[in-house]
């Protein structure tokens, strides 16, 4: 049997779907067929983990053909997920069975290089990033209070479309604005959404707004000093010896600010490679942390993904990138291309998660609870967000559909779907930080 996934707005389609007739098939597979609710989809898409696991060919290729009548990239939220999925699994059965089956397993996900405009409608078509962007702006603007000079080292996955609220809400700060630096790393994961500029450009772009408003702004891009740019051959290590004082040109007068969004998952949470005795991950934190920044923000998606157990990490991605489709559902139409490129960048991630193993498994997601303790343990106290961040994001989410939502946990804010969580947001700064 042969899948071929054609392109992006076509669901999978099978050489010869009548090759497993449903008297073939078990109960739990026929029961399935035709049955779009969440929980058999979520049952079919475990079997196929159970049969990849145990290297059951002919079971892989009749779930295969199940989870194919039921998905479709234009219809329902399950179904559209459900599309995603397969070609995820179609992509790891090519691996597992690269001679029983004749998969076309290569990833079918374009990677469309956006404009800045388009970028910008991007983030703002649901609150996923800006939540993020208005909790840590909030944050960040009340922890500079009275401060002159400010340095923002930046680690985040959308080309700095944070900054321009930020540089505005500066120049307008009733004690006159500070002079504001900006430096952000030369590695950014290969991950949706593209642009189709330079960092150099974008800080040429915050620049001339910066100047447009009155604002004193500088902006850096920290160097490769390594031998390789790309990613799975990224050298942490090398990125790790560029955060300190000296490369970075921090400056005794200014008030350092360290913002995370969308990245700490995309350091390796293990020590296979580093040389610090310690993961990547953790010794980003204790790097970061000889810096003493004023206030450390820390935005990611409130899911645990990094597990080993491929069917541990199927239950998990299914049940929670729902959210975004769902959330789509409620204001765009089935066809619209907006909403099948964002499907795409989500397809993008469920790629990775489900199809790839070891270093080529860069989505390795943790929850709000665990960062929250991984940063305890390595040194740091968590800053609560104040009313005024948390109105500031309630009048953020009144922009959007009535379903988004926020809570306040013990050390972060957690956007909301539903009632399902979604993206957390903390502040936090080193233990006996002093001014």
């Amino acid at each position: 049997m042969r899948a071929e996934l054609r392109d992006n707005n076509t669901p999978i389609s099978f050489q010869n779907p009548n090759l497993f007739p449903q008297s073939s098939l078990s109960g739990a597979l026929k029961g399935c067929l035709g049955n779009l609710d969440g929980a058999c989809i979520e049952k079919l898409l475990l079997h196929c983990a159970s049969a990849l696991e145990s290297n059951d060919a002919t079971l892989v290729q009749q779930v295969m053909w199940v989870l194919n009548n039921v998905a479709s990239t234009v219809g329902d939220p399950n179904q559209r997920l459900t599309s995603w999925f397969s070609r995820a699994l179609i992509a790891k059965a090519s691996r597992v069975f690269p001679t029983a089956m004749n998969f076309n397993g290569s990833s079918t996900v374009h990677r469309r290089m956006m404009s800045v405009i388009e970028l910008a409608g991007y983030v703002d078509l649901i609150p996923w990033h800006r939540f993020g962007f208005c909790a840590s702006n909030s944050a960040i603007f009340i922890a500079i209070q009275g401060c002159s000079k400010v340095h923002v080292l930046d680690f985040s996955i959308t080309h700095c479309m944070q900054w321009p609220t930020l540089i505005d809400a500066l120049a307008k700060r009733p004690e006159g604005p500070p002079s504001l630096r900006i430096s952000v790393p030369y590695w950014r994961p290969q991950v949706p959404p593209f642009l189709n500029v330079s960092m150099e450009e974008v800080g040429l772009r915050l620049a001339n707004f910066a100047k447009l408003i009155d604002l004193p702004f500088e902006f850096n891009v920290i160097e490769d000093l390594s031998s390789s740019k790309e990613c799975p051959n990224f050298d942490y290590d090398s990125l790790l010896s560029q955060l300190n004082r000296l490369t970075l040109n921090l400056r005794d007068d200014e008030a350092l600010v360290i913002n995370c969004q969308h990245w700490l998952r995309y350091l390796p949470d293990d020590k296979k490679g580093s040389v610090h005795g310690d993961s990547w991950r953790n010794a980003f934190l204790e790097t970061i942390k000889v810096l003493n920044p004023r206030i450390i923000v820390m935005v990611d998606e409130d899911s645990d993904l990094g597990t080993m157990s491929f069917t541990s990490r199927i239950t998990t991605c299914f049940n929670y990138l729902w959210i975004p489709f769902d959330a789509l559902e409620t204001f765009l139409p089935k066809d619209s291309g907006q909403r099948l490129d964002y499907e795409a960048d989500i397809g993008h991630k469920i790629e990775n998660i489900i199809g790839f193993e070891g270093i080529q498994r860069i989505e390795r997601l943790e929850s709000g609870i665990n960062l929250s303790q991984r940063m305890k343990n390595k040194g740091y106290s968590s800053l609560p967000f104040c009313e005024e961040t948390i109105g500031e994001v309630n009048s953020l989410l009144e922009e959007h559909a009535s379903g988004w939502g926020m809570k306040k946990d013990d050390d972060m804010l957690v956007l909301t779907w539903k009632g399902h969580n979604s993206v957390y947001a903390s502040a936090w700064v080193p233990c006996g930080f002093e001014d």
